[in-house]
């Protein structure tokens, strides 16, 4: 076995220790509830701003920031969408999905 300097062993040591140190926490940040809940919200709201993205360019409105002290009447830069059948769409996915969910855990019951 080749000699090795004490001191070079003990800097080896010492790095290999703090690089230990920042993976654990690295590790331990991750998985920390907190940090899951922030990474979740985020995705949630990324998710929701694509939806609400894809409804506007279905209905053809292009969204634009509303600042404070806008008149009501004013947010709409164009003529109001008429939203009666995207919440009757919205609506029926809603009841289908509820009905599979039950159909589902009747399933697993049975």
């Amino acid at each position: 076995m080749a000699e090795t300097d004490p001191d070079e062993l003990e800097r080896r040591i010492a790095q290999t220790r703090a690089e230990l140190a920042r993976t654990v926490d690295a590790i331990a940040d991750r998985v920390s509830p907190k940090r899951v809940a922030e990474r979740t919200v985020a995705d949630v709201k990324d998710r929701a701003g694509h939806f609400v993205a894809s409804v506007g360019d279905a209905l053809g409105v292009t969204p634009r920031p509303v600042e404070y002290g806008d008149d009501a009447q004013q947010v709409w830069d164009e003529e109001r969408p008429d939203l009666g059948a995207v919440l009757i769409g919205v609506g029926a996915v809603l009841v289908v999905g509820a009905a599979i969910v039950l159909w589902r855990r009747r399933r697993r019951r049975g």
